[in-house]
């Protein structure tokens, strides 16, 4: 592997809440990831979830090491990522720990079922994706986490949970293409070929 260090100057720092700011910009998916097992389990929101690869089917996810979960994923080398709907936000929510639960509790009020590793899953999520860990690479206050994917559920359904400039969003295919036909400026056709 190739490496290239070099110095840069830096005139001003970055602070944490310009980059916050920035980053709010960035539309990200909202999912759960679970961790542990039995009642040794715990989860957290994130929307940090990238596909890395297909072949072998992986992904990567960034969880803060202060988290609960963090020491589950590391303890038990397996953890579930479970994509939301766009009616979902109060587990969204129940697993920020903004409402005080912690551990199983935060499970409470949902359906979960398990796949291979043992790893609690949300049975109506968008998608729910048993993995187990491949590599952790730690820095700062996170550590990305490459997931092997065991096993998937996907649903049949179609509005997925998005969060933007610190909202939820809803997003959904059936329904936004209907809003983006009413608006759309029609094509007038010029015998032309692209």
């Amino acid at each position: 592997m190739n490496s290239v260090v070099r110095a840069v100057s830096i005139e001003a720092e970055v602070t944490a809440s310009d980059f916050r700011n920035a980053m709010r910009q960035l539309t990200g998916g909202v999912s759960v990831i679970t961790a542990g097992k039995g009642r040794d389990i715990s989860g957290m929101t994130v929307t940090s979830v990238s596909s890395l690869s297909v072949d072998p089917p992986s992904l990567i996810v960034s969880l803060n090491r202060e988290s609960s979960s963090w020491p589950l994923v590391k303890r038990y080398g397996f953890f579930g990522v479970n994509i939301l709907t766009s009616d979902q936000i109060d587990i969204a929510e129940r697993f920020t720990g903004k409402g005080g639960l912690k551990g199983a509790d935060r499970f409470a009020g949902a359906r979960w079922t398990t796949r291979a590793s043992g790893v609690p899953l949300l049975a109506d999520a968008l998608s729910a994706i048993d993995c187990e860990v491949e590599d952790v690479v730690e820095r700062h206050s996170h550590a990305i986490v490459i997931g092997r994917v065991l096993d998937v559920a996907v649903s049949v359904r179609t509005a997925a949970l998005a969060y933007w400039q610190g909202r939820y969003v809803a997003l959904d295919q059936d329904e936004d293409a209907a809003k983006l036909a009413e608006v759309s400026v029609p094509v007038r056709k010029t015998g032309r070929k692209f």
